[in-house]
């Protein structure tokens, strides 16, 4: 299960997917959707370590 979601409830969300747009462009949106996923997901990689930068330089400050 997904987000408390079934199968039948998955399968009637993909046939409705399906339905607005159309087979040509399943898979022009399941590239634009990967995409997002990597860049949401690097950009939080990002912001970790740049706090971890930050709370390096604030001990080398504090220790000086």
């Amino acid at each position: 299960m997904i987000f408390g979601l079934g199968t039948p409830e998955i399968l009637v969300i993909l046939v409705v997917v399906l339905v607005i747009f159309g087979p040509k462009n399943l898979p022009k949106l399941g590239s634009a959707l990967g995409k997002t996923v990597k860049n949401v997901r690097e950009g939080m990689e990002g912001e970790e370590s740049d706090k971890d930068e930050d709370d390096k330089s604030e001990k080398d400050e504090d220790s000086e």
